[in-house]
């Protein structure tokens, strides 16, 4: 009976330790900063070039 509430207890104690870390790892949804983003499209880069079949 020791051993199962140990390992409960170890079980919740990962558990906590889990949800604690996901809300520390500083993973958040951000909005995009458009400032940053190259202003080019890929239509802007494209090449044109013979289609072989």
């Amino acid at each position: 009976m020791f051993i199962i509430i140990l390992l409960a207890a170890l079980a919740l104690s990962g558990l906590v330790a889990t949800f604690v870390e996901l809300r520390r790892d500083g993973f958040r949804p951000v909005a995009t900063d458009w400032t940053r983003v190259a202003e080019r499209d890929s239509i802007q880069n494209a090449e044109s070039a013979p289609i072989y079949r």
